[in-house]
């Protein structure tokens, strides 16, 4: 054999090497070095904040603490921004984003999804006592609305006439709003509406009807089949035993919907 041959020979297997190297099973891995990396919010409350004295918390944290934990192994936080958490999953450096992130055509070209672990809506909310179902229901009601946001623009189109819309020019405004009862519905997003629930006022908001979905969804890379069967297999095991609807009313203030 010549040595230009040999060489070519031993450059392909190297690559073949490589090649099966990089394509090392994600699942296999976690499991091998007992560790998950997941990707979470730091700046972005209920899903993900630091306390006062540093530690992580937040609807997203507890959930990968607990899917790491029904895989049988630690959990390492890694915190993120929104531009970088795809950058991070790409690169390796994280197993999974569990980042508050909706499911769109641009990110599935480049990354798969879970099924949804948490709700991410934007919606029509009031107090029990107030009977909407449906956008014709707003007719002769006072509703709140942030000046425009998507639910603005969106409650626009949909409220009939005889409906009144109030606009304010930031979220605290339209939560002031409810609470002071100045109106007696807000359109908004289901974290606005966690915010009110927070501040424990004498009528909670609950949702009336949906607006806009985009439930969150987990990250993961292309092409692990295995670890996206397991995280849905263990999505699937805590929505039926009741672990993911307490983290949502614990979070969110909301039961998960049950369409989720």
């Amino acid at each position: 054999m010549k040595l230009s041959q040999l060489f070519l020979g031993l450059m392909a297997g190297a690559m073949l090497l490589s090649t099966t190297v990089a394509r090392a099973d994600a699942l296999d891995d976690i499991q091998k070095h007992g560790v998950l990396r997941v990707a979470v919010p730091q700046d972005f409350p209920p899903f993900g904040s630091v306390t006062a004295d540093l530690k992580p918390q937040g609807l997203d944290i507890d959930v990968a603490t607990l899917i790491a934990r029904k895989m049988g192994v630690k959990v390492e936080l890694v915190p993120v921004t929104s531009a970088n958490r795809i950058p991070y999953l790409q690169t390796k450096k994280v197993d999974l984003v569990i980042s508050s992130m909706g499911k769109n055509a641009e990110r599935e070209k480049v990354i798969d999804f879970s099924a949804a672990y948490a709700p991410f809506f934007n919606g029509v909310f009031g107090a029990g006592d107030q009977k909407v179902s449906g956008p014709a229901d707003l007719a002769g009601k006072t509703i709140g609305v942030t000046r425009g946001s998507v639910e603005d623009l969106e409650l626009t189109k949909i409220a009939p006439p005889a409906a009144t819309i109030k606009r304010y020019e930031d979220n605290n405004g339209t939560i002031s709003a409810f609470l002071s009862n100045q109106v007696q519905l807000v359109a908004t997003g289901n974290v606005v509406a966690a915010a009110i629930i927070a501040k424990n006022p004498p009528k909670k908001p609950e949702t009336k009807f949906l607006i806009k979905d985009s439930p969150c969804v987990i990250g993961l890379n292309k092409d692990e089949k295995k670890l996206q069967d397991k995280v849905n297999a263990i999505l699937a095991e805590i929505k039926k035993d009741g672990e993911l609807n307490a983290l949502s009313v614990k979070w969110l203030g909301l039961p998960l919907p049950a369409t989720l």
